[in-house]
């Protein structure tokens, strides 16, 4: 009998409800392997660690971390960890989940993994993220390894905060292990071409499915949500590919140029300012007026949840290139669809980051490092060929992306699953 999960009570719009309706349309393309359906729904171990640290002036702090690994079947765990003062059990299930399915969906040899702390990195001193990042490290360590579950960078992480986990799991078990995390500074083991891989991989997606819909890229309008390293990352390729950004949105604020932006001058201002807000090459306008932008090519690069049932109504997009995680509720996804909007899931979209840190692990195993160039050579490579497979097998069914996607990348787990059948 399957009972439902006891330690999570999800929202209507929660991401963890999310997943589950997204697995639910893919059931009737699974055919035999359907009966093992329920794995998808279950996180294979969620680990819930309190974290103490003593802060700058000598008082004491508890913050609440987590380690979800959903599905292991395939390989160890992947998947970032992210610091954010809204991160719940439940988000950080359905970001493991999206994980099991991303990793799959480009044929890695991985299961899913997520993990995150509850808190407000901006209000920790250097000193104190550096404690809280080796404690959670310490605490999650029973789980965690090069062969069992490898973390990576994601909201309010970095290559430092990298560094510091894999040192203190280094400390822990008596000798350097630099593939227990990806996302790693350069001379710790980090690959090159990291940085910029998720943006990179949103771009060689998007160029793909434009080109198979016939929309020309030199002269197209982008709009992004989210100007971090995969938005800015993403928007650049496509500037340089003849594209103009007119609407840009971040967590300072909204802007717009139906000219387009001039890098050379909004690059630097981000810099200096840590967002776009206030840059002289734009107008800025109310936030919720963002999704209003006429463009040819809409990249939300934020949180989940951003596009519901209203903002889908008011998209004026062609194409919708889901760089963040999660994006768009189900009931977006299919007004979406009735208005003729093409959505390309984040789960094959975003896969660039994940494929680039595969490299950094096997790197790490080898000792051997690419150049840049051949890490985004390979990248390309892996993400033409899975994104043929998902086109063809959305063809074949007359079915959208995202449960083509989910049926590529869900047949492959189950039949894992299946060939290793049951222990004990």
């Amino acid at each position: 009998m399957n009972e439902p999960l006891s330690y999570v009570t999800p929202g209507p719009d929660s991401p963890w409800t999310t997943y589950l309706a997204q697995v639910d349309r893919v059931l009737p393309y699974l055919g035999p392997l359907a009966r093992w359906a329920e794995t998808l729904r279950r996180p294979k171990r969620a680990l819930i660690v309190d974290i103490p640290i003593e802060l700058d002036n000598g008082a004491m702090a508890h913050f609440e971390g987590y380690r979800v690994q959903h599905n292991l079947s395939r390989g160890p765990g992947k998947g970032g960890v992210r610091y954010h003062p809204a991160v719940t059990l439940e988000e950080v299930m359905a970001l493991a989940a999206w994980m099991s399915i991303k990793n799959a969906a480009v044929n890695l040899p991985y299961g899913g993994a997520k993990g995150g702390i509850r808190v407000d990195p901006k209000a920790l001193s250097t000193k104190e993220l550096e404690r809280l990042t080796r404690r959670y490290t310490s605490e999650i360590g029973i789980i965690i390894g090069p062969q069992q579950d490898i973390p990576a960078p994601d909201v309010n992480t970095n290559a430092q905060v990298m560094a510091w986990m894999m040192d203190t799991y280094s400390m822990n078990v008596g000798g350097t292990v630099t593939g227990v995390v990806t996302g790693k500074p350069i001379h710790l083991g980090g690959s090159l071409g990291r940085v910029k891989a998720t943006g990179r991989g949103v771009f060689v997606v998007g160029r793909e499915v434009a080109r198979r819909i016939g929309l020309p890229l030199d002269g197209a309008r982008v709009a992004v949500q989210g100007f971090g390293n995969v938005g800015s990352a993403a928007a650049e390729l496509f500037v340089q590919a003849g594209a103009r950004v007119v609407a840009i949105q971040d967590h300072s604020g909204t802007i717009v140029n139906p000219a387009g932006f001039d890098f050379g001058e909004l690059m630097p201002h981000v810099r200096a300012h840590g967002g776009v807000a206030g840059f002289a090459g734009g107008e800025a306008i109310d936030g919720e007026a963002f999704w209003d932008q006429p463009c040819e090519i809409l990249i939300p690069a934020a949180l989940e949840g951003q596009i519901n049932a209203a903002r889908a109504n008011r998209i004026r997009a062609r194409l919708v290139l889901e760089g963040a995680n999660g994006p768009t509720l189900p009931v977006a996804d299919d007004i979406l669809a009735e208005r003729g909007v093409l959505v390309v899931p984040d789960v094959i979209c975003n896969a660039g980051g994940v494929t680039v840190s595969y490299f950094e692990w096997v790197q790490d195993f080898s000792s051997f490092f690419w150049t840049e160039d051949e890490i985004n050579v390979r990248l390309e490579k892996i993400m033409v060929g899975a994104l043929k497979t998902i086109w063809d097998t959305a063809e074949r069914h007359k079915i959208s992306l995202r449960t083509a996607t989910f049926a590529v990348a869900c047949e492959r787990i189950l039949m894992a699953r299946q060939e290793r059948g049951l222990y004990p």
